[in-house]
């Protein structure tokens, strides 16, 4: 897929406007009023905020949709390797990513409307989505939150068919707050009176609270995992239970004990927004559900095949404590399985708890490669990083890249073939995806 058009216009862009984030919604508000309000002649839409699971939840959604013969468009960010990806649109047999020329039109055309006042690139690229979600036929829409909620640039939808709350734990502390019932109220901003509510499971009690208080508040029809809903393993297969009865389920294809939770949110939320899921299309979805850059197994390209022989290999771009908590939950299971010595090989950046994310393997990682993150300005300098995991209680060593971590385990291994989780950081697992040759499609 040429990228070079939308890519220039992006670029453009990033000259013309600052970086990083401005939480409101003046400005998205102003700019869609000019476009002619396109985010209200949407489909019915999912809005999805939570710190961790996300994109998990989307995809999850978008499979249960498309799987029940369904048109699904579907917005997620960030991207991993090109920008093309936060945009699937509906298409008969499965959603596609977005036409470079279409993309590139449609960034052009929000740009001119905006006529160079100050904006930031996200809020540019929100509108983006709407022009081409209103502008391309489909039955439902995905939309996941950028950042928080309440003031995040998607929240102009007035009435979405569901709201989804996945796990909601620290992250964007200098945005959202330093304690998680703030960042869980700037997460149920996000909730809009008398619309529905599916609230994912939450480790934290203070934050469940919360983001029941608020749908009650806003008499939201709300349903809560552990409540209303949940998802177990029973007998090598997935049982989902609500008030309509149980499902048994293939387990889902995406790894880990936490996707359970992720899939039972999906399927509480398309039923909350008015979507009828029978039991074989929920058995298609678990089997064929995919989510680039999240416990993905890496089976070919080229930097496995600098890894040793016979090494099972995982990209996860999980970056804060809680998404460190659950990827080591889901390699425990997997060492339990299949016994295997753990090897790190980590990239992170500046505005993430280093320490936090590493802590979790502690007792389960032999060894950490810590390598700079190259799609970042704010990478952490690797034998800075070395040192968080140090603290951590880890052993630790910095290296110049994947690949030199990668060669330099392959020509000093001795012992039985190792699993490497590749991971710490959304930019690392693209810059990964991208020097492998597998990028998401």
């Amino acid at each position: 897929m040429t990228t070079l058009a939308a890519d220039r216009e992006i670029e453009h862009l990033m000259t013309l406007h600052p970086k990083g984030f401005d939480l409101s919604l003046d400005r998205i508000t102003r700019l869609l009023e000019r476009l002619g309000n396109p985010q209200d002649r949407l489909p019915p839409v999912i809005h999805i905020a939570g710190t961790n699971g996300k994109g998990s939840c989307a995809a999850f959604s978008r499979a249960l949709l498309e799987a029940a013969g369904h048109l699904v468009h579907v917005h997620t960010s960030p991207h991993l390797v090109n920008w093309h990806e936060r945009y699937r649109l509906a298409a008969e047999g499965g959603g596609r990513l977005v036409d470079d020329h279409v993309f590139a039109e449609a960034i052009a055309r929000v740009a001119k409307a905006n006529r160079g006042e100050k904006i930031t690139v996200f809020e540019i690229l929100t509108a983006v989505t709407f022009i081409l979600f209103s502008e391309h036929p489909a039955e439902a829409a995905m939309i996941e939150v950028g950042l928080g909620g309440r003031f995040d640039a998607t929240n102009v939808i007035a009435r979405p068919a569901a709201t989804v709350i996945t796990p909601v734990s620290m992250d964007h502390e200098a945005y959202l707050g330093d304690r998680v019932e703030l960042i869980a109220a700037e997460k149920a901003g996000i909730m809009k009176r008398g619309c529905p509510v599916v609230i994912g499971a939450q480790e934290s009690e203070t934050a469940l609270e919360v983001l029941i208080e608020t749908a009650e508040r806003l008499d939201c029809p709300t349903v809560v995992y552990g409540q209303d809903f949940l998802a177990f393993e029973e007998n090598g297969r997935m049982v989902y239970q609500d008030e309509d009865g149980l499902m048994d389920l293939p387990l889902p294809r995406l790894p880990g004990r936490h996707q359970f939770a992720n899939a039972a949110a999906a399927i509480a939320a398309v039923k909350a927004a008015g979507f009828e899921i029978g039991h074989r299309a929920a058995e298609r979805a678990m089997t064929n559900v995919a989510w680039p850059g999240r416990m993905q197994k890496l089976s070919q390209g080229r930097l496995v095949d600098l890894a040793p022989k016979g090494a099972e290999i995982w990209l996860d771009g999980g970056h804060n404590p809680g998404a460190g908590v659950v990827i080591a939950e889901a390699l425990a299971e997997q060492e339990e399985k299949n016994p295997r010595p753990l090897i790190l090989i980590s990239g992170m950046i500046n505005t993430k708890d280093q320490s936090g994310y590493f802590s979790a393997f502690k007792g389960l990682a032999r060894h950490v490669y810590t390598v700079p993150v190259s799609k970042s300005d704010a990478g952490v300098p690797n034998d800075e990083l070395a040192l968080r995991a140090t603290e951590a209680g880890l052993s630790a060593e910095p290296v110049s890249s994947v690949a030199n971590a990668l060669m330099l385990l392959r020509d000093g291994w001795d012992g039985p073939a190792p699993r490497i989780l590749i991971g710490g950081s959304l930019y690392f697992a693209g810059a990964v995806l991208d020097e492998n040759g597998t990028p998401p499609t």
